[in-house]
C-alpha cells in the first residue's frame, strides 16, 4: 500500500493550561477510500476515525507502542476498526464500506446511521513488556468525535473537547480533526473560552479547505496564547507482509488448516485493512501445519 501522508501539531494553550493535538488527514482518508472502495459516507466514517487514531497515537510514548479503537455501533456498515503508532503510522478498516445511506435532515452524511449508535467504543493500548490497557465508553452518537470526547472524560478521567470532519464529495476535498483536553491547574475562564469556540471547531473539514493547520492554529485560538511544541508526519500505512498472514493461518489451528488442505486445495487471505491479497497453495499449508506440530 502506498503511503499517503498528513500532518499533526501538538500545542499548548495559556502556558499549558489545556494541551491540543491539530491534524490534516485529508490524504489519507482519499487513499482509504480509494483502497475500500467506500461510499461517501463510509468514507466520512473512514475519515474521523483516521483522524481520531492519529491524536490517540501522537499520545504514546515508545515508538514500538499501539493503539487500536474499534467502534461497534450495530449499524449497517459493521465495525469500525483503526491502528494507529507514536511513529504516526495508521491503518483502519470498515467491515461494509459500501454501505450507502439518504442525508440526514439537516443535509449532512449520516455516520451515525451508518455505524449504529447502540454499543461501544473500545480503546487498546498495546505497550511492549506489558498487557494491554482497555477503556470502553457506551456510544454517544455514533458520529465518531462526541464519542471519543466521552472516551477521553469517562475512561481516562480528561476533560475533553474533540472535533472530526470530512468533506468529501467525488473526492475528499478535506478531513482533519481537533482534540483539546484541560490540565490540571486549567482554569474555568480557559473552557468558557474553548466551549464558546465548541461550534467553530466543529467546522474543521470546511476550514482545512481554505488554510492549513499552521493557520488553523491562529484562527482557532486566537487570545489563547497557542504555542506549538510539536509538528509530526503521519502516513497511511498497513504493515502486514506474507510472514504475519502465516502466523495468523497457524493461530487456526490443526483442524482449520487441514480443512482448507482437503476441500479448498489452498487459501487466499485478504488484509483488512489494505485488500492485499495473500495466496497460499496446499503444499504451502501443510509446510504451516509441520512448523505449528515442530513448535
Amino acid at each position: 500500500m502506498s503511503e499517503a501522508r498528513g500532518t499533526l501539531l501538538r500545542l499548548t494553550l495559556m502556558g499549558g493550561q489545556a494541551r491540543a493535538f491539530l491534524c490534516d488527514t485529508t490524504g489519507m482518508a482519499q487513499a482509504a477510500r480509494e483502497i475500500h472502495g467506500a461510499s461517501n459516507v463510509c468514507t466520512a466514517a473512514l475519515g474521523r476515525m483516521i483522524s481520531a487514531a492519529a491524536m490517540l497515537g501522537a499520545q504514546l510514548k515508545g515508538e514500538d507502542e499501539r493503539v487500536t479503537a474499534t467502534i461497534r455501533g450495530g449499524g449497517p456498515a459493521g465495525t469500525l476498526t483503526a491502528v494507529a503508532g507514536a511513529d504516526g503510522a495508521v491503518k483502519v478498516a470498515l467491515e461494509e464500506p459500501r454501505v450507502e445511506l439518504p442525508l440526514r435532515a439537516d443535509g449532512k452524511l449520516d455516520v451515525g446511521g451508518a455505524l449504529g449508535r447502540d454499543g461501544r467504543l473500545s480503546v487498546m493500548r498495546a505497550l511492549p513488556g506489558a498487557a494491554p490497557y482497555v477503556g470502553q465508553v457506551n456510544l454517544v452518537s455514533g458520529e465518531v468525535a462526541e464519542d471519543f470526547a466521552m472516551y477521553y472524560t469517562a475512561s481516562e478521567q480528561t476533560p475533553s473537547l474533540c472535533a472530526l470532519g470530512v468533506l468529501v464529495g467525488q473526492e475528499v476535498r478535506a478531513s482533519g480533526g481537533l482534540l483539546v483536553q484541560a490540565m490540571p491547574g486549567c482554569t474555568e475562564e480557559l473552557l468558557g473560552h474553548l466551549e464558546a469556540r465548541a461550534e467553530l471547531y466543529g467546522a474543521i473539514s470546511s476550514a482545512l479547505c481554505d488554510m492549513d493547520v499552521h493557520a488553523l492554529v491562529e484562527a482557532y485560538f486566537r487570545g489563547l496564547e497557542p504555542q506549538v511544541v510539536g509538528e509530526s508526519s503521519l502516513r497511511l500505512s498497513c504493515d502486514c507482509d506474507r510472514a504475519r498472514i502465516e502466523r495468523v493461518l497457524i493461530s487456526l489451528g490443526a483442524q482449520q488448516l487441514g480443512e482448507m488442505i482437503e476441500q479448498d486445495g489452498g487459501a487466499e487471505v485478504c488484509c483488512h485493512f489494505c485488500r492485499r491479497r495473500y495466496a497460499f497453495t496446499a503444499e504451502e499449508l501443510r509446510a504451516l501445519l509441520e512448523r505449528a506440530a515442530s513448535a
